[in-house]
């Protein structure tokens, strides 16, 4: 195609602009990308003193909980015969405590006044497994590290599908057949939660809080939980619980632990605190989201 002259140099300056921001655009994203990378790199790695404490609590239910539903799984036949009575179990509650519950730290300062999040942990050798069983998913909540092995295994007859929806890390959907192999994955980034469902079998639900340090646990059918290998230093705490929408967080707990010593932070979920909860999108958790993929 010809062009009038004076198209031709009407042109020339537009396309010039148009590299030059195209290049300052990619400049400016490489830059950031660049300065996270810095940052996770910046981070020094922890080294245990001998002087970690723990921090405990109990996760109580106010008021009177629902009652658990009974789940129709005449879908699949051999679900139905290997785990005929199963029900809904998002709100377990026994003698007023609650079980399933994601406690971990948010952030906080070590008692040299260094930040948590300045720090890099070694990650656990061992994988964290999720397990299919009686077409239900064991346990309903775990933590993990990231960068360390999830393991997804199949102890049912038949065949299930496994399916994370994660915000911030990427999406897997993989179908895992009876006897199959474990399958075996790693999330890159902090996320609180990721909801784990099958799309074989939808009444089956599980989630994963995944931080880039060790402390979190999660509430037992008591209701207690504890948390490990605290560096001395005030912190803040979270509990999560599942609910309508992304779930439910109570307001946080500020816990200072001693050299060696033990901080309690207790929470109460349930109507009679129901005022002070919150629902909340899966948010990262001592994270830096960076820029161009997971």
């Amino acid at each position: 195609m010809m062009f009038k002259r004076s198209t031709r140099l009407f042109l020339i300056p537009v396309l010039g602009l148009s590299l030059l921001a195209l290049s300052s655009s990619c400049k400016s994203k490489t830059d950031e990308e660049a300065g996270n990378d810095d940052k996770a790199a910046a981070k020094k790695p922890y080294k245990s003193t001998g002087n970690e404490g723990t921090i405990t609590g109990s996760i109580a239910y106010n008021g009177t909980p629902p009652a658990a539903k009974k789940i129709d799984t005449s879908a699949d036949p051999v679900c139905a015969q290997k785990n005929p009575n199963l029900e809904t179990d998002d709100t377990k509650v026994a003698n007023g405590k609650l079980a399933n519950v994601f406690v971990y730290i948010k952030e906080g300062k070590l008692s040299d006044n260094s930040k948590i999040g300045d720090y890099s942990f070694d990650v656990p050798s061992a994988p964290v497994v999720l397990d299919q069983n009686g077409c239900h998913y064991v346990p309903h909540v775990l933590g993990i590290q990231t960068n360390q092995t999830l393991k997804v295994t199949n102890s049912d007859p038949t065949q299930h599908n496994v399916h994370p929806g994660p915000q911030l890390n990427t999406e897997w959907n993989q179908s895992q057949a009876q006897g199959a192999a474990p399958i075996e994955k790693q999330f890159s980034r902090a996320e609180i939660l990721i909801p784990v469902k099958c799309n074989q079998h939808p009444w089956m639900k599980s989630y994963i809080g995944v931080l880039n340090h060790p402390f979190f646990a999660v509430s037992a059918a008591d209701g207690s939980f504890t948390i490990k290998g605290v560096p001395p230093g005030t912190y803040t705490v979270i509990a999560w619980h599942e609910g309508p929408g992304k779930g439910t967080e109570l307001p946080p707990k500020t816990v200072t632990v001693a050299a060696k010593g033990s901080a309690t932070a207790d929470f109460a979920f349930g109507t009679a605190t129901a005022s002070g909860q919150s629902s909340l999108e899966l948010m990262p958790a001592l994270d830096f989201p960076m820029l161009g993929g997971h």
